[in-house]
C-alpha cells in the first residue's frame, strides 16, 4: 500500500502533470473608465508574461445581456489577442474575493474599484464609504491571507482639499478642508494604508494621486461611458456633442480663475494608464517598501470654457452650455507639480489637450451609446 501510494505521488510529480501558474496582476474595477485602459496598457506592452485578472461589480460598466465578459474587456481582448480573466465580484464580497486568490498566483494588486463621483459623493456618503473603504480594508485583509503586499491605489487630487498653494506637490497637507465624502474616501484610504506599511514591512503601496482623466483609447473602442448624466465634463461635453444630450451645465461663472470657470489638470487616460504600468516596475527593486504617494498630471489647467473651445475646434461641433449655481464639493483650481513622477517612475504625460479631445470624439461619435452601440 505504502509503494502504492508512493509511486502515485511520484506520477503527479512529472512534469506534465504540474500545472505552473504564471504569476497574475489583479486588477480591481478593471473594466471601468481608467481600468480597463490600464487593462489594455499592461497587455500592450511586449513580452508580458503575466496573467491580468479583473474583478469587477459592473456598478460602472456595461455588459450585454448574456454574456460573461463586460464589453471593455472582450474589445481589450479582441485588441491585443489575449486572454483576461475577469470576475462578476464585489470587493466588499471577502469570500468571492479568496476564490480569485486561490485561483490564480497574484503577484500584486491595481486597486481601481470605488465609487468616484464628486457631486453624488454628497448625496451618498454613506455609499462612498462603503465602497471605497470597507472594500479597500476587505481586500487589504484578503491580500494578507494570501501573502500579497504589492499594490497601486487609484487615488486621487481631491486629497489634497482646498490648495494652499499652486501647483500641487506631493508635500501639500491632504485632508484639510476636503469638501466630499469622496476626497474624503481617498484620504482615510491613503491613511490605512500608511498604518499597514508602518506596520509591516512588507507592504509596497504606491498610492497614484491623479487629477482629471479624459479622452479614449486611440483605438476608438473603448472610453469612458458613465452610467446615467455623466459627473465628469468631458464625458458631458461628448454626449451634448452627439446629441444625447441638450446642454452641458457649467457649476459657477464666479471663481477666481481666468475666465470664471473651474480649472482642472486634465490628463489623457492613455498617458494615465502608462503611469500605472511604470509605477508596478518600482516593486522589483531590492529593497522597495512602504508608502510613496505620486502625481499623474500634465502640471497645466485648463477652464471649463477652454475645455468646451478646445472640444468645439476638434469636433466640429458647437456646445451650447447654460452657467448654473456653484457644485456642492467643488474647488476653484488645481493643478499638479509633476516633478516627482518624472523622478520616481520615469514617466510623463505626451498627449495634448487636442489629444484628449480627438480621442474623446473619436470614441463618442463612434459610440453614441457608448458600448451599449458595439
Amino acid at each position: 500500500m505504502l509503494l502504492a501510494l508512493a509511486s502515485a505521488a511520484i506520477e503527479t510529480m512529472k512534469p506534465e502533470n504540474i500545472v505552473i501558474m504564471k504569476p497574475a496582476i489583479l486588477v480591481t474595477g478593471g473594466a471601468g473608465y481608467v481600468g480597463s485602459h490600464t487593462v489594455a496598457a499592461l497587455l500592450e506592452k511586449p513580452n508580458t508574461d503575466v496573467e491580468v485578472v479583473v474583478v469587477d461589480n459592473l456598478s460602472n460598466a456595461y455588459r450585454s445581456e448574456g454574456q460573461k465578459k463586460p464589453e471593455a474587456i472582450k474589445i481589450i481582448e479582441e485588441l491585443t489577442g489575449k486572454t483576461i480573466h475577469f470576475y462578476d465580484v464585489d470587493i466588499r464580497d471577502a469570500n468571492a474575493l479568496r476564490e480569485v486568490f486561490e485561483k490564480h498566483d497574484v503577484a500584486c494588486v491595481i486597486h481601481f474599484a470605488a465609487l468616484k463621483a464628486v457631486g453624488e459623493s454628497v448625496q451618498k456618503p454613506l455609499e462612498y464609504y462603503q465602497a471605497n473603504i470597507t472594500g479597500t480594508c476587505t481586500l487589504f485583509d484578503v491580500m494578507r491571507a494570501f501573502g500579497v503586499y504589492k499594490l497601486v491605489y487609484s487615488s486621487s487630487c481631491t486629497v489634497y482639499g482646498e490648495p494652499e498653494s499652486l501647483p500641487l506637490g506631493e508635500g501639500h497637507p491632504t485632508g484639510r478642508g476636503l469638501a466630499s465624502p469622496y476626497g474624503k474616501s481617498k484620504y482615510f484610504c491613503e491613511e490605512i494604508m500608511k498604518d499597514i506599511c508602518r506596520s509591516d514591512r512588507k507592504w509596497s503601496v504606491i498610492s497614484l494621486r491623479y487629477f482629471n482623466p479624459v479622452g479614449a483609447h486611440r483605438s476608438g473602442r473603448i472610453g469612458e461611458d458613465p452610467a446615467g448624466v455623466p459627473n465628469n465634463l468631458m464625458p458631458f461635453i461628448a454626449k451634448v456633442a452627439v446629441g444625447r444630450l441638450k446642454e452641458l451645465q457649467v457649476f459657477g461663472a464666479d471663481y477666481p480663475t481666468i475666465d470664471g470657470t473651474g480649472v482642472r489638470d486634465y490628463i489623457h487616460v492613455e498617458d494615465l494608464a502608462d503611469g500605472h504600468v511604470k509605477a508596478i516596475k518600482l516593486f522589483s527593486q531590492t529593497g522597495f517598501n512602504g508608502f510613496h504617494a505620486v502625481n499623474l498630471g500634465t502640471g497645466t489647467g485648463y477652464s471649463v470654457l477652454q475645455m468646451v473651445k478646445a472640444f468645439e475646434e476638434v469636433s466640429g461641433k458647437k456646445i451650447p452650455y447654460k452657467i448654473v449655481g456653484r457644485r456642492d464639493g467643488d474647488i476653484a483650481a488645481n493643478y499638479a507639480d509633476v516633478s516627482l513622477s518624472h523622478r520616481m517612475l520615469g514617466w510623463r504625460a505626451t498627449r495634448t489637450l487636442r489629444d484628449m479631445c480627438a480621442d474623446t470624439w473619436r470614441w463618442q461619435s463612434n459610440n453614441p451609446d457608448g458600448y451599449k452601440s458595439t
